[in-house]
């Protein structure tokens, strides 16, 4: 979390974040995952680690839940620490932002390709580079199978 600080926007540097949800604690679930997710309207931080332990993941300046379209602001973006940190920001190109369903979450898209997908048992998901935030592909293969995910919210 540290070193995203400067990334994230002003308004939330300060502020102290906690784990609302975690693989380890809660089980392998999107469902969960929303139900835990913390208040609407308040941003989340969400870090995976696949099986090969790269890092990455992207912030939202809403909580994840299901929804029929696209949601979110420009000041959502993708990150990965490949070994650095590299921040993947809004193009302006297209506005999805994130989009989930019990099936599927996704942050970033344009032309079929999803910057960041989880599928509904959080055991694989994929990273493609996309429009919405012109991304270079966050982990080693552009399909990942899921060690670890947190979602963080603030306290």
């Amino acid at each position: 979390l540290p070193q995203l600080g400067p990334h994230l926007p002003p308004r939330l540097t300060q502020q102290p974040w906690h784990l609302l949800y975690g693989t380890a604690r809660d089980g392998f679930s999107l469902r969960s995952l929303y139900r835990c997710g913390g208040q609407p309207g308040s941003p989340a931080l969400l870090f995976i680690r696949d099986t090969e332990a790269q890092a990455f993941g992207a912030f939202s300046a809403t909580t994840f839940r299901c929804s029929n379209s696209f949601y979110g602001t420009g000041e959502t973006f993708l990150f990965s620490f490949s070994p650095e940190l590299k921040v993947f920001r809004w193009t302006g190109r297209n506005d999805f932002f994130v989009k989930g369903d019990t099936d599927l979450l996704m942050v970033g898209g344009g032309s079929g390709r999803f910057g960041l997908w989880l599928d509904g048992d959080l055991l694989h998901g994929g990273s493609h580079p996309c429009e919405t935030f012109d991304n270079e592909t966050l982990s080693p293969r552009e399909e990942f199978c899921i060690q670890e995910l947190e979602v963080w919210g603030l306290a």
